[in-house]
């Protein structure tokens, strides 16, 4: 994977021989994110494009992640970023279940789209790839659904962009140092950088599991007689240093809980909760909690939720 890298930062590729539309159908930012970009750092470490850390070492692609298995489960498109010819294709490899050596990719598309170029899309959900070998496909050809198949710790497509058999990152395909966005690179459009941010947040009973969190908690209404109030977020791309500022109002917005997390180590994902023991029901009415993440004072994302507490 040190090789590939290295072949990657020594690459010049002529900016417009080669284009990307979006491959999954969701909206950055919004309903998926990306958790990790092709690394460029050639040694040890690991740097995104932007020089920020959003990768780790020896990484050749982008993952595009939903926030959780319920989106999965709910069914969103991978879809073709150019037009080409599928090379080949795999699929039958059971999604959460331990990658099977040389099956890494889990369920996946290969595709040749010309002139030296090939996008593989990898980790697709099992029984879902709706293509077959030698197939012609236009942009936003419906190629199978976002899964977690092979080696992957989320739900997320990986998507490695090669030319001449050398992975190219999308974002910024000319060799240099690293640096905030000025161009869309190969992309038909400047997409945003988002440095970290929110998946998820809600209320509870109880600090949740993180399990249950990353398959999807719902959204219900609590009980006043409920032993605590709990507030909860899940972030992704989190370094440490960062602080989680949480504030919880009563219905009648006046100030119930307010309290800040410091995260003492870098994660991809993580989740934080702060919540108050309860002597007493709590009084009927919607209950509304919002938390800010902040890296070195500068906000990097905020979220709010509510819940409902019955009679």
């Amino acid at each position: 994977m040190i090789r590939a890298l290295i072949c990657l930062l020594a690459l010049a590729s002529p900016a417009g021989a080669f284009q990307l539309q979006w491959p999954v159908d969701c909206t950055l930012g919004q309903t998926c994110h990306i958790q990790h970009y092709v690394d460029r750092d050639p040694g040890p470490g690991a740097r995104d494009f932007s020089c920020g850390t959003l990768s780790y070492d020896g990484h050749d692609g982008t993952d595009i992640a939903l926030p959780n298995r319920a989106a999965m489960a709910g069914g969103v498109k991978v879809l073709a970023a150019a037009p080409g010819r599928v090379l080949g294709l795999r699929d039958g490899v059971p999604d959460f279940a331990p990658p099977m050596p040389g099956k890494e990719c889990g369920n996946g598309v290969l595709v040749d789209d010309g002139d030296g170029w090939q996008t593989q899309y990898c980790h697709m959900k099992q029984g879902s790839v709706a293509v077959h070998k030698g197939d012609m496909v236009a942009i936003g050809t419906p190629l199978g659904l976002v899964g977690q198949s092979g080696a992957a710790e989320f739900p997320h497509l990986h998507l490695t962009v090669r030319h001449e058999g050398k992975p190219v990152d999308p974002f910024q395909p000319d060799p240099g140092s690293c640096g905030p966005a000025s161009s869309a690179g190969l992309w038909d459009r400047l997409l945003p950088y988002e440095p970290g941010g929110f998946l998820a947040a809600g209320f509870s009973s109880e600090v949740p599991q993180f399990e249950a969190i990353q398959a999807g908690l719902p959204v219900t209404p609590l009980p006043s007689t409920v032993p605590a109030l709990v507030l909860w977020a899940e972030v992704f791309g989190g370094q440490a240093g960062d602080e989680m500022e949480f504030s919880i109002t009563a219905p009648d917005g006046s100030p119930m809980l307010s309290s800040t997390a410091k995260l003492e180590r870098t994660q991809d994902q993580l989740f934080r909760a702060v919540g108050k023991k309860l002597h007493a029901a709590l009084p009927a009415g919607t209950y509304g909690g919002e938390i800010v993440l902040r890296r070195k004072g500068a906000e990097v994302g905020r979220i709010a939720t509510q819940v409902v507490v019955t009679p």
